[in-house]
C-alpha cells in the first residue's frame, strides 16, 4: 500500500483543519488562561476542539468523544464504551505559549481499550503522522505531499533518549542504568517524542510523572505500527478507559521491543 487507508487519511484531514485554526491564533497576540490543574489554556485549544468535534460528529457511525477540552464523562457512562474517539486538540500548550512549535493535534480511535488508529499533526512544520492497526505508520511532510512509510530502528549505540522539554529531567544515574553511560538526550515537546522514535530518530522515551490518556493514545498507535512499543514500568501493554481516573501509569516508549526493557527498568530503579 503506497498511502495510508482512506479512513485514516480522512481523520488526518480533520487534524489539518484543526491545525489551521491553531495557527491562526498562534500568529496573533493570544491570551493565556489557567485551568483548575494549573495548566495553561488558550483560544487555540478551544478553536481546535470545536473543529474536531464538529467533524467527528459528521462521521458514520457517530461515536462518543473523550477530549481534554470537554468535560470528562463519568466512569458510570464511559465503562460501557467499547469504541470511541480520544482527542487532545492541542497537546503541548506550554510549547505553544513559548512559541517553539513543538505542539501537536492528537486524534485516536480506541477499540476494546486499545488505540487502533492514531493521527498526530505538528501544525508549525506541517508534519502529519498517521497509523492504523495492521496497516503500518506513515508520515506526510506537508499538506498534499507524498506519504512515506516510517519504521522504528534497532536500539542504536549510543542510544538516544527523547525527553520532555517542559518537565523535570531524570537522574543521570537512572539513565545510565537504563541506557548506558554514553546515551544522548534530545529534548522535545508534546507527543512528538513518540513520533521521533517511530521514524527512527530516537530510541526511548521514559515518562516518570503524570500524563493523561489523550496525551499518549494517538502517538502510541503511530509508534506501535512503526514497530515500537509503549508499556508501563512492569512491561505491561498500555491500555485505555481502564477506570474512573484518566491518568496514565508511568511508562516507557521504545523503538526496539526486542530489548528486555523490564529488566533494564528494574536495574534503573524505575519500578
Amino acid at each position: 500500500m503506497s498511502t495510508p487507508p482512506a479512513f485514516a487519511r480522512q481523520i488526518g484531514e480533520i487534524a489539518r483543519a484543526a491545525g489551521e485554526a491553531i495557527l491562526a491564533i498562534y500568529h496573533s497576540d493570544f491570551a493565556v488562561q489557567t485551568k483548575a490543574d494549573a495548566s495553561p489554556l488558550t483560544a487555540a485549544d478551544l478553536a481546535a476542539q470545536q473543529v474536531i468535534m464538529t467533524a467527528l460528529a459528521k462521521l458514520e457511525p457517530v461515536l462518543p468523544v473523550l477530549s481534554e477540552e470537554a468535560k470528562a464523562l463519568a466512569w458510570s457512562e464511559r465503562q460501557h464504551w467499547s469504541r470511541y474517539w480520544l482527542v487532545d486538540p492541542l497537546d503541548g500548550t506550554r510549547e505553544f505559549v513559548k512559541r517553539n512549535g513543538e505542539f501537536t493535534v492528537n486524534i485516536a480511535l480506541i477499540d476494546d481499550h486499545q488505540s487502533v488508529l492514531g493521527v498526530v499533526l505538528a501544525p508549525v512544520t506541517g508534519e502529519l503522522y498517521i497509523a492504523e492497526q495492521g496497516h503500518g505508520a506513515w508520515l506526510q511532510a506537508q499538506a498534499g505531499g507524498d506519504w512515506q512509510r516510517i519504521e522504528a530502528r534497532v536500539l542504536a549505540q549510543p542510544p538516544v533518549m527523547a525527553g520532555s522539554r517542559s518537565h523535570g529531567s531524570l537522574q543521570d544515574s537512572m539513565l545510565q542504568a537504563l541506557l548506558g553511560a554514553e546515551h544522548k538526550l534530545v529534548p522535545l515537546g508534546s507527543s512528538l517524542k513518540f513520533c521521533l522514535i517511530a521514524r527512527g530518530g530516537a530510541d526511548v522515551y521514559l515518562r516518570l510523572g503524570p500524563t493523561s490518556e489523550w496525551d499518549t493514545a494517538a502517538a502510541q498507535c503511530v509508534l506501535q505500527e512503526a514497530g515500537g512499543a509503549v508499556m508501563d514500568l512492569q512491561g505491561r501493554v498500555f491500555r485505555y478507559n481502564r477506570g474512573e481516573s484518566l491518568l496514565n501509569p508511568e511508562f516507557i516508549a521504545v523503538g526496539d521491543p526486542s530489548v528486555d526493557w523490564a529488566a533494564r527498568l528494574r536495574a534503573a530503579g524505575c519500578e
